[in-house]
């Protein structure tokens, strides 16, 4: 595949009509990847700093964009309790039956599913902190212009995108990397186009200027980029 720009194709996992078992499956294979690959380390690393100056007691409130199956919430939550703070933890997701997938495996009801178009969602009050992983490149450009709009109109205190580096090495890797860890075929095909729908540091500049936000452009291993912006 041509990795000069980005992939229109589409992932095999948005189809609606796709069966909620291997749904189910599909999310846990992702959340495992997640976990591999330690894709939530930028997004607690940047909680972190825009948390520092807090002393143990503060509340904050962060919301999940796109949460799949909770894994990001509930690695929050470990995050916030040995940090010593109190966190009010919510998401949003299109698919209901992410919300299904997340509940299940969540231990306690502390975190709050929700599901609907992240667009037409407007929390109040409005949580201090926004996050996303992996979800930006299921968007077009349009879509993602006009998330950042939303993201700066609805956190409080600051927003943090994390998605994955269009590279041809993650690209031809991937499969054997599905492969090996015997994860479901799905998963296996739509790692490969995920990657191929991401994105390169220049194009995050220029959607951020088509969107009139200024943030920072972090790069992360493995083959991650990271967008936030504190307040």
């Amino acid at each position: 595949m041509d990795l000069s720009s980005r992939c229109s194709e589409a992932e095999l996992m948005d189809a609606p009509d796709l069966n909620e078992a291997v749904y189910q499956r599909c999310l846990a294979d992702l959340a495992a990847l997640n976990q591999l690959t330690l894709t939530h380390r930028a997004t607690l690393r940047w909680l972190y700093r825009a948390t520092r100056d807090l002393p143990r007691g503060s509340r904050i409130s962060v919301l999940d964009v796109a949460y799949g199956q909770g894994d990001l919430l509930r690695r929050i939550a470990k995050w916030a309790e040995k940090r010593g703070l109190t966190a009010e933890l919510s998401g949003i997701d299109l698919n209901p039956r992410s919300a299904i997938a997340a509940r299940a495996v969540t231990p306690s009801a502390s975190i709050a599913y929700h599901t609907g178009d992240v667009f037409g969602f407007y929390p109040l009050p409005k949580p201090d902190y926004i996050v996303t992983s992996q979800f930006t490149h299921h968007l077009d450009d349009a879509k993602i212009i006009q998330l950042l709009g939303w993201l700066e109109a609805n956190a409080r205190r600051g927003w943090h995108i994390v998605d994955l580096h269009r590279h041809g090495f993650a690209y031809q890797s991937f499969p054997w990397l599905a492969r090996l860890m015997r994860w479901d075929p799905i998963v296996r095909h739509d790692g490969q186009i995920s990657i191929a729908r991401g994105f390169t540091q220049p194009e995050w500049a220029h959607l951020l200027r088509q969107a009139g936000v200024k943030a920072q452009i972090g790069w992360h291993l493995p083959f991650r980029h990271a967008v936030s912006r504190l307040k």
